[in-house]
C-alpha cells in the first residue's frame, strides 16, 4: 500500500508514491511558468491544480491509501464569493511588497508580531502581501494559498493548517488561531481565511480521478519547509536539516513554537506538538551559477577548482537575491570585501561559497539545543559545499538522498494520520554519508564571522539608501 503525496513546489507539481517505512516507490512532475516581471513573482492557481490532477491521474491505483498535501510556503491569492480565483497566486519570491515591509521592519509593532506569528517581517509573507492588496484596493471575498485551492478542488473543503498558517504572519503560535493584530494590519478579517486544522487533518477525496477509489482521505499536510525535517529525519526535537539549492535553509526541530528574541528566526509547525525553528536564506547554489556564468566556467568544473583553494582574506556577502535570515532584509545586496587585482575566479567563487556557509552558520548561532544536523540538496552534488559547510558550522553533517524530502514528509503526516507509525519523530531515513569538519578550519570561520555581522551592518543603511 502507498500514499500519492502532492508537491506544489515554484516550478513544478511533483507527486511522490511513499510506502509506510518512507520508500519512494514512484514520483511524477508536471512543470509549469513562475511568471515573474520586477518585483512580482506569481503562478496561475488554474495552472498549478490542472498539473497536480495530471500527475495524481498518472500514478492513481488501488494501492494508494490516501493522498496528502504540501507545497510552497507562503503563497496568498483572492477568491470571490463563488471560490473562483480573481487573483494569480502570489508565490514567496513575489517582492511587490517591500515599502510595507520597510515600514514595519524594526519598530515595536514588527518585534511584537513576529514574537506572536513566529513569521519575519518579511516582503514573502502573505502578511505584507495582504497589506499590499489592501493599500492598493484589490478585494477579495476569501484570501487562501495555493495548497488550499487544490485541497478545495480535492475535497470541496476550503481549509488551512498550523504549518503552512505558521509561515503567514497572521496566524498566532501560541494559539493556533488567526492573530487579530496581524489581520488588522493586512486588511482582513478571520472570516476571509480558510479555517485552521492539524497537518493531520482528513477529508475524504470528492473529486474524480479514475483509478482511485472515492472518498478515501486527503490529508491537508503542511508547508515544505518543516515537512523537509520530517522528511529527512529530523523531526526530533534538537535534531536539525539544511536543504540547499539555489537558495538554502536551517531548521532544527523542537517541542512547541518559539523565535529569539532578536528576531532572526522563524518558527514553523510540523504538527502534533512539533516545530521547526530556522531561517531561509535566499542565495544557496545560485551564487556559484552566478560565478560560472560571469567567468565563462561551466559551473561543476569551478566548484572542484575552487574546492582546495584559499580564499585570500576574500569576504562574501553573498546577497545577489536580497537576504532572508537573519536579517530579513530584501534590500540586501552582495559585496566582495577585499578585493584585489590578484584575486582568480576560484578564489571569487570560494569566497561565495564561505559567505552562504557563514550566512547558515548565523542561522544556527541563533537556534539552541542542535544536536546533529542532516543536509540535503542539489548542491550537495559538489562536494566543495557539503565540506565548507561542516566547517563553517563545526558539527559532523549527516547526508541523505534528495529522493523526496517535503512529498516524503506529506507521506509521513498521512501515515501518521492512518495510524500506520506510532509518531511523527519515527526515524525512517538512512544517511548515505558524513561529512567530518576540519578542526583547524573551524575555528578560523568562527573567528571570521563576527566581521561578516559588522560588514553588513555597516552596509544595511547604505542598502536602504540604494532602494530609494
Amino acid at each position: 500500500m502507498i500514499v500519492l503525496a502532492v508537491d506544489l513546489g515554484t516550478s513544478a507539481t511533483k507527486v511522490v508514491a511513499v510506502d509506510a517505512q518512507a520508500r519512494v516507490v514512484a514520483s511524477t512532475e508536471r512543470r509549469y511558468p513562475m511568471h515573474t516581471s520586477g518585483l512580482e513573482a506569481t503562478h496561475d492557481p488554474r495552472q498549478v491544480l490542472d498539473a497536480a490532477l495530471d500527475a495524481l491521474r498518472e500514478l492513481a491505483s488501488e494501492d494508494v491509501r490516501a493522498i496528502a498535501l504540501t507545497g510552497a510556503m507562503h503563497s496568498i491569492m483572492g477568491l470571490d464569493a463563488d471560490l473562483s480565483p480573481i487573483t494569480d497566486a502570489l508565490s514567496w519570491a513575489d517582492n511587490r511588497a517591500i515599502e510595507q515591509t520597510e515600514r514595519l521592519r524594526g519598530t515595536e509593532e514588527g518585534r511584537v508580531l513576529h514574537q506572536a506569528t513566529g513569521a519575519p517581517i518579511h516582503s514573502f509573507t502573505p502578511l505584507m502581501k495582504l497589506a499590499w492588496f489592501h493599500e492598493n484596493g484589490v478585494r477579495a471575498a476569501k484570501w487562501c494559498e495555493i495548497k488550499d485551492f487544490v485541497h478545495l478542488h480535492l475535497t470541496g473543503a476550503l481549509i488551512n493548517e498550523h504549518s503552512s498558517g505558521s509561515g503567514t504572519g497572521l496566524m498566532n503560535i501560541h494559539t493556533l488561531q488567526w492573530h487579530e493584530p496581524s489581520l488588522e494590519f493586512a486588511g482582513v478579517t478571520a472570516d476571509q481565511l480558510p479555517p485552521l486544522v492539524e497537518p493531520t487533518h482528513s477529508t475524504p477525496l470528492t473529486a474524480v480521478i479514475p483509478g482511485l477509489r472515492p472518498g478515501i482521505p486527503v490529508i491537508v499536510g503542511g508547508g515544505d519547509g518543516p515537512l523537509g525535517n520530517l522528511g529527512v529525519g529530523a523531526a526530533r526535537p534538537g535534531a536539525g536539516a539544511v536543504s540547499l539549492g539555489t537558495s538554502g535553509a536551517l531548521r532544527v526541530a523542537q517541542q512547541g513554537p518559539g523565535v529569539d528574541d532578536e528576531g532572526r528566526t522563524f518558527s514553523y509547525a510540523i504538527g502534533e506538538g512539533l516545530w521547526v525553528r530556522g531561517g531561509a536564506i535566499s542565495n544557496g547554489g545560485v551564487v556559484a551559477q552566478w560565478a560560472a556564468e560571469t567567468f565563462g566556467i561551466p559551473v561543476g568544473d569551478l566548484l572542484a577548482q575552487a574546492a582546495d583553494v584559499d580564499s585570500d582574506g576574500l569576504v562574501a556577502l553573498p546577497y545577489l537575491l536580497g537576504e532572508r535570515a537573519p536579517w530579513w532584509d530584501p534590500t540586501a545586496h552582495a559585496a566582495l570585501l577585499g578585493l584585489r587585482r590578484e584575486h582568480t575566479p576560484q578564489q571569487i567563487t570560494k569566497a561565495l561559497v564561505e559567505g552562504v556557509c557563514q550566512q547558515l552558520a548565523l542561522v544556527l548561532d541563533a537556534v539552541p539545543h542542535v544536536e546533529s544536523l542532516r543536509i540535503t540538496g542539489g548542491a550537495f552534488r559538489a562536494p566543495i559545499w557539503a565540506q565548507t559547510l561542516a566547517n563553517t558550522l563545526g558539527m559532523p553533517l549527516h547526508l541523505t538522498e534528495d529522493s523526496g524530502g517535503s512529498a516524503v514528509g506529506a507521506a509521513l503526516l498521512a501515515w501518521r494520520a492512518l495510524d500506520e507509525i506510532e509518531s511523527l519523530t519515527v526515524d525512517l531515513v538512512r544517511p548515505t554519508q558524513t561529512i567530518t569538519p576540519d578542526e583547524g578550519l573551524v575555528e578560523r570561520y568562527a573567528n571570521a564571522r563576527p566581521f561578516v555581522v559588522k560588514a553588513y551592518r555597516a552596509l544595511e543603511d547604505l542598502y536602504g539608501e540604494s532602494h530609494r
